[in-house]
């Protein structure tokens, strides 16, 4: 069974460049984008929207906008043991995505259970969309600086409409940290990678949750401790947040 779910965000995200990666090989050498976003980097757009650890993201789907194009460059990556390196890289070229998330409680964080107010975590959410994120926007790496704008998911028209089915092969899904999956009696916690097989349906790909062990395989990464936080301490309420949010907009304060 599902945890329940809260009124969500559906936004427009587009850049320049985008490089879909598969983590595990980030190490160095040359790199080639995924032709589709990972579960990941979509979450990772979302969290530069508005996060708090109160909450977890989850995807629903994305539908691609644009011809799925590449491009290759010469670029100057930074190496472990200092200076810089000349490497290939193949990007994805002018991307535009529309994305459709909710969140959900995290139950593991049971001392933020007085900010659980899933209608203020809402409103602050869509008015992030609106002024493009609260944080910057990155398309897989900080070379790929995006723009969000909210939009109505499956409106407007898109370049795969009406284009059948196309199967990928296993692909990165997502990370599963241990501030989402929790940790056993004895404080520790396990980092492992999730990957899946998508299928882009008419542009149009929905993703598995986290959790669905029928979709996804894991592979184990290491160990991990889940982040400590606090209200007062290193976390504000999501009631101080909204009401210093209307302030800016000049709204009035319920």
């Amino acid at each position: 069974m599902n945890p329940p779910r809260h009124k969500g965000i559906e936004f427009k995200v587009w850049a320049r460049h985008a490089l879909f990666t598969d983590p595990l090989t980030r190490i160095g050498g040359e790199k080639c984008s995924y032709h589709l976003p990972t579960y990941e980097a979509l979450k990772g757009i979302v969290k530069s929207i508005y996060w708090k650890p109160t909450f977890i993201w989850i995807i629903d789907e994305v539908r691609v906008m644009k011809r799925i194009r590449t491009q290759t460059k010469g670029t100057k990556p930074l190496v472990f043991g200092g200076g810089n390196d000349l490497a290939i890289y193949t990007f994805l070229a002018d991307v535009e995505y529309q994305v459709r998330a909710h969140f959900e409680w995290n139950d593991h964080r049971l001392e933020l259970a007085d900010d659980r107010n899933s209608g203020k975590h809402t409103d602050i959410a869509r008015r992030m969309v609106e002024r493009g994120g609260r944080q910057d926007i990155f398309l897989g790496t900080r070379d790929c600086q995006g723009y969000v704008e909210p939009c109505r998911f499956g409106e407007e028209k898109g370049d795969y409409d009406d284009s059948g089915e196309v199967g990928y092969g296993l692909t990165f899904h997502g990370f599963d940290y241990p501030d989402e999956t929790g940790m056993n009696e004895n404080r520790e916690g396990k980092l492992q990678a999730r990957f899946w097989r998508p299928t882009m349906t008419d542009g149009v790909i929905q993703f598995p949750r986290p959790e669905d062990t029928s979709r996804i395989v894991r592979k184990f990464v290491r160990n991990m401790t889940a982040k400590r936080f606090a209200q007062g301490n290193n976390l504000r309420s999501v009631e101080a947040e909204a009401v210093e949010l209307q302030l800016e907009v000049g709204d009035g304060v319920d």
